[in-house]
């Protein structure tokens, strides 16, 4: 198994604001009543698999199929009256898109979405039918171009990662993990613009201060790796099948979390990854996208280094996939 790892330098002497756990607290009682509190529970078939206890965090049966729906709903609650009046544009590879279509509707807040014609096409009519204002781009990074535009003519972004009151949202994931999970000694967090882990690693820092969090990217979508190794966030090449952790750059406000909070990021070939969906299928009975599959192989990285007392801990990010696209990965990569 090829998996790179990517250890962060000494942190920065300085560094924006880290999110606290009462900001976490605060968007937990925000979004109680619209979003769901995802179960978390031992897994016995990845825990024979592994060789150790693993315990799965099933934010694929959030609302919208993943974690997205949190920090989308913290986000619009916190709108005023003008920015809500004024709508939102949100940019995505696709479940941040999604859930935003989806939360604005339920909230009565008009959104505008924009994503790359390669997000999976399931994202793309689901952000549709919510009744989204939908705008399709030729890549990410076009799509972030897109929406800086929009946000110049008058709408509020609703930005995936690069936002505290967003990052405290997905935080509220850590929170539930630290509450209701058995005992962890590591926890491995998928890292697209870091927005998700930046929350998790806020939260079990303060809960269980004592736990590691991993970080675990696609090869082709490194931008926390490479920010990692530059010092700071920079512009990435993008190339990973894996659109939805494609982000074309972190953000300072999440390379601080990451570099201050994470013990390493681990960098997943996309064949890894995809084979993950499948190990997860037959072993753990979860229906993953690539985002959440390139876990498991990280988890083997995480577990061999640990030893025999590790206790893992996965945030099953999210399973917005179809069967045709899994199998369609899963041919290209020879894994039929």
């Amino acid at each position: 198994m090829r998996i790179g790892a990517v250890s962060h330098p000494t942190a920065p002497e300085r560094v924006t604001a880290l999110i606290g756990i009462s900001d976490i607290e605060a968007a937990a009682q925000r979004i109680a009543g619209h979003v769901v509190r995802t179960p978390t529970v031992p897994s016995p078939g990845l825990s024979t698999l592994l060789g150790v206890p693993v315990t799965v965090k099933l934010e694929l049966l959030q609302r919208t199929g993943s974690f997205k729906a949190r920090g989308a709903t913290a986000k619009l609650l916190s709108l005023t009256e003008a920015e809500r009046a004024a709508g939102v544009v949100a940019m995505s590879g696709g479940n941040h898109g999604v859930a935003v279509a989806v939360m604005a509707a339920a909230l009565d807040v008009k959104a505008t979405v924009v994503m790359p014609r390669t997000a999976p096409a399931r994202s793309i009519a689901l952000a549709e039918e919510a009744g989204a204002s939908l705008r399709l781009t030729d890549g990410m990074a076009e799509a972030f171009q897109l929406v800086d535009r929009l946000r110049d003519e008058g709408l509020t972004l609703v930005h995936p990662f690069d936002d505290p009151v967003v990052i405290a949202g997905q935080g509220t994931v850590g929170l539930e993990f630290a509450d209701d999970a058995d005992e962890l000694t590591d926890v491995l967090v998928s890292v697209g613009g870091g927005g998700l882990i930046a929350g998790v690693a806020a939260a079990l820092r303060a809960r269980r201060p004592d736990v590691r969090v991993w970080g675990v990217e696609t090869a082709g979508a490194e931008a926390m790796s490479e920010a990692l190794a530059a010092g700071g966030p920079l512009p990435v090449a993008l190339s990973s099948v894996v659109t939805t952790l494609s982000a074309p750059s972190v953000s300072q406000l999440t390379y601080d979390h990451v570099s201050t909070l994470v013990s390493e990021v681990l960098v997943v070939p996309d064949q890894e990854a995809v084979e993950g969906c499948l190990d997860l299928a037959e072993h753990a009975k979860l229906w993953t996208e690539p985002a959440a599959g390139c876990l498991l192989p990280a988890a083997r990285q995480v577990r061999k280094r640990v030893g025999d007392d590790a206790r893992l801990g996965l945030v099953v990010c999210g399973g917005n996939t179809t069967t045709r696209e899994i199998l369609g990965w899963a041919e290209q990569f020879g894994l039929l």
